[in-house]
């Protein structure tokens, strides 16, 4: 019986949910620093040569930007690739770009965009569709034009994309190709895929030799896809620009999903929660002692290590950020140079060893093929990230109320096979739960 399963092994992966969606640690240890009144503001001190580009990009890019202020605040610090895409905000980010861009040095300046679109796309749409982001942008040209999430290798060779980036290059309109990949969610319009994760579609794309920047995945906890892409990248000069790299963001929000879970008590689950309160305060113990061991006393310390880490490999080029507030903005400005210390590497190895497995692998959908339900597990938590870590609230609600099919509501009475089927024995039946929680509103 279900009742049966919620063990203790069970328990302790939905007790620590919150690390595993955010990898939090208590707010009496992370209590927020004061802030000198007069301090010198971040900039840029590290560029990199986009690849085959030749442009050199600051380390530290902004991703999706939508407020002025910050955007503006972020080139005059030295940020000089900017990453959007037409379905942001419904052009809404594209426009930001455009009033901002008002004034400033366009040439100094690497503004990239997405469309998302379907492998038989005619040449015209695609044409049509950038010229509204030119104008959306107020710029005379685009320096790269992204496939947009590319879920299968067929997409690679998108003869109306092609057709499209010729014309527009021919018109002095566009200077690059790119493309993005989040893996597949093995499912479609009630049809069965197979799986074709982002690796794949990045090397076919690397092999096919039309693209000349990538954006894809790559953290500390998700690496083995990544370094395959950056080492294919390296070979053939292709530009790369790095997403999700931090898979321990929202650090302080564990106590108040531990409360959350404990006071939804209906009959049914009611005992269950009363039993293991305990068990939550013993996992909050643990990672007090992770922090203390590893002298940690701000939640932006890990972060800075995660970035770090991706930062000081030489094939990547740039990071895109999203910068929702100044504070977030200055924090990742900061990071621009550093370097990756022996401090760095013990703290994410001993995380890795005592939390990886509450990280729910960004591109992965090896678990995908097992559910009954055909839930879309890599698309799902992909927009659970964009809620929780970037601040996206509404834009994460919208993508997933318009997934096709059943949602994570399908998980509350399974037997968990995503689970069993998981190689990093993550508790994804119960992060999905939460993420329906979340993306759907529920109460």
């Amino acid at each position: 019986m279900q009742k049966e399963r919620l063990n203790r092994r069970t328990f302790v992966k939905t007790s620590m949910l919150k690390f595993a969606a955010a990898g939090g640690l208590p707010k009496i240890l992370f209590a927020r620093r004061a802030v000198p009144a007069q301090r010198k503001r971040p900039v840029i001190t590290a560029r990199k040569v986009l690849g085959r580009t030749g442009f050199r990009v600051s380390d530290i890019a902004i991703g999706a930007p939508n407020q002025e202020a910050i955007l503006s605040a972020a080139l005059d610090a030295g940020i000089n690739y900017i990453d959007t895409g037409e379905e942001y905000s419904h052009g809404s980010s594209e426009r930001t770009i455009g009033r901002v861009l008002k004034g400033r040095d366009r040439k100094s300046l690497f503004i990239n965009t997405k469309l998302r679109l379907t492998k038989d796309v005619s040449r015209e749409e695609v044409l049509q569709r950038t010229r509204e982001c030119l104008e959306r942008l107020n710029t005379e040209y685009i320096d790269c034009l992204m496939i947009h999430n590319a879920t299968e290798v067929d997409m690679i060779g998108c003869e109306g994309f092609h057709a499209a980036v010729l014309q527009l290059k021919e018109e002095g309109r566009l200077r690059f190709a790119g493309i993005t990949s989040h893996g597949n969610s093995w499912w479609k319009n009630d049809r069965v895929l197979m799986a074709e994760a982002m690796e794949k579609v990045c090397l076919a794309a690397a092999e096919d030799g039309r693209f000349d920047v990538f954006l894809f995945i790559y953290n500390f906890l998700n690496k083995t896809m990544g370094e395959r892409i950056l080492e294919v990248c390296r070979r053939k000069n292709i530009g790369t620009s790095l997403m999700k790299v931090n898979p321990t963001h929202n650090f302080m929000l564990i106590q108040e999903e531990i409360k959350r879970l404990t006071e939804e008590r209906n009959e049914e689950r009611a005992n269950y929660y009363r039993e293991r309160e305990k068990e939550s305060q013993r996992t909050i113990a643990q990672i007090n002692e992770f922090a203390e061991r590893n002298g940690l006393s701000n939640p932006q310390e890990i972060k800075a290590a995660a970035f770090r880490f991706v930062l000081k490999h030489p094939g990547v080029h740039t990071i895109c950020c999203s910068m929702p507030n100044f504070e977030e903005m200055e924090n990742f400005i900061a990071l621009s140079g550093g370097s990756f210390s022996e401090k760095d590497e013990a703290v994410l190895q001993e995380y890795e060893n005592d939390f990886g497995r509450y990280y729910c692998r960004h591109a992965c959908g090896i678990c995908e093929s097992h559910c009954p339900q055909r839930v879309p597990v890599n698309t799902i938590m992909r927009y659970n990230h964009y809620f929780i870590a970037q601040g996206r609230e509404k834009f994460a609600m919208e993508k997933h109320d318009a997934l096709p099919g059943l949602k994570a509501a399908a998980c509350e009475n399974c037997t968990g096979d995503c689970e069993e089927a998981c190689p990093y024995d993550v508790p994804v039946q119960t992060l999905l739960r939460l993420a329906h929680r979340r993306l759907s509103l529920r109460p």
